[in-house]
């Protein structure tokens, strides 16, 4: 890790970068800025069209931006009259599909990229990651005789074996099954800090993003939502799409009752609602939209009407270690709520909603009929 006390100088610095492909269309990434610390592991989140993988391919030299600047290690690269080609600017890149020559064996494939170096350095490179991602066994093997989840960390070995400044990764674990690409996740990691590289991962899963980096960057429609530390976007996002994206988490109205806010889940105490963002100014707002994450939620079978919400459960789903359950309040309103497996209830079942006593609300601006979930 990089000493906090010495001054941060990025390995990756984007100002205003924006490409725009058809003068019809809008940019696929539009005034994107941001700076990443040496030895971080980044990633690009956002759904399908939202310019991620656009944004990565800016950064590897596949695309140029039309306005802005992208610098990698203190050397701009794109932008201000200034260009370097992909092959020069010390990136390494990891495909989706992982591009491996079914040629050439597991070594072969390592050390393509070596192929300036003196063959005892190439020899004793390709060993190095080979041991760094665990497949010594297997450097006399070609890529149709090895699993999945083994050609990928062979298109990792490659991408490290020339010492880049940065690494980059389009959805690597997207074409693994789910045991293989869970397994994987904590590996990547695991391998990409063992190297000591800075890395940007592309990826829509929500899960792989916040598991595997160490600060994420939300994206929507091109441009950059949010950029924070896995456990900053999921407590505390800063807007609406954020919540729903990173966290799914429910919206319910609130409207101003004295200083504190009336809900279909009661009175809730104003110094447990927290802006959203900065610029929120809740004193001044009759109504707001709170956030509930679902974990914030209590289902209750055994409570008396008056202690909490009555409600109805209209959906279960069993996801392993817990249950999320759909609710449908009185008044009409739906919730998403998620429980240990020790709490079992049928579709039907009336239950009692109500917040836990440790929970933190977000307010975010009042959106009419959004918070009802049809």
């Amino acid at each position: 890790m990089v000493d906090p006390s010495l001054p941060f100088v990025p390995i990756l610095k984007l100002d205003a970068v924006t490409r725009q492909f058809s003068p019809d269309a809008p940019p696929a990434v539009q005034a994107v800025s941001l700076a990443m610390q040496p030895g971080d592991l980044l990633s690009l989140l956002g759904p399908s069209g939202c310019g991620k993988t656009t944004l990565l391919r800016l950064i590897a030299g596949f695309e140029q931006p039309q306005t802005g600047t992208i610098a990698i290690a203190e050397q701009l690269v794109a932008g201000a009259g200034q260009w370097v080609p992909p092959e020069k600017r010390g990136v390494g890149m990891v495909f989706q599909d992982y591009a491996l020559f079914p040629h050439l064996t597991v070594s072969q494939n390592i050390g393509f990229g070596l192929t300036q170096k003196p063959n005892t350095l190439i020899q004793r490179r390709v060993k190095e990651t080979m041991a760094l991602v665990g497949l010594e066994h297997l450097g006399d093997r070609y890529p149709h005789q090895i699993s999945g989840g083994q050609q990928q960390r062979v298109a990792l070995a490659r991408a490290l074996a020339p010492h880049p400044f940065l690494v980059l990764l389009d959805e690597p674990l997207s074409n693994l099954d789910v045991q293989v690409r869970l397994r994987l996740r904590q590996e990547l990691r695991e391998i990409l800090k063992a190297a000591g590289t800075s890395a940007v991962l592309v990826t829509h899963d929500q899960e792989e993003a916040l598991s595997i980096a160490d600060r994420v960057a939300v994206m929507r429609q091109g441009s950059l939502e949010q950029m924070g530390t896995p456990e900053t976007l999921y407590r505390a996002p800063t807007s609406r799409f954020v919540a729903e994206f990173v966290t799914q988490a429910n919206f319910l109205p609130a409207q101003r009752f004295g200083s504190d806010w009336k809900t279909d889940l009661g009175v809730i105490a104003s110094d447990r609602v927290l802006a959203s963002h900065p610029q929120l100014d809740l004193p001044s707002l009759a109504s707001v939209d709170l956030m509930l994450r679902q974990e914030d939620l209590l289902l209750h079978t055994d409570l008396p009407e008056s202690h909490a919400c009555s409600a109805t459960v209209y959906d279960r789903q069993f996801l392993g270690r817990e249950y999320r359950y759909g609710v449908q309040l009185a008044s009409g309103y739906r919730l998403a709520v998620r429980t240990t497996v020790d709490l079992c209830l049928p579709i039907h079942t009336a239950v009692q909603v109500s917040i836990a006593g440790v929970a933190i609300l977000r307010a975010f601006p009042s959106v009419e009929g959004r918070a009802k979930r049809e």
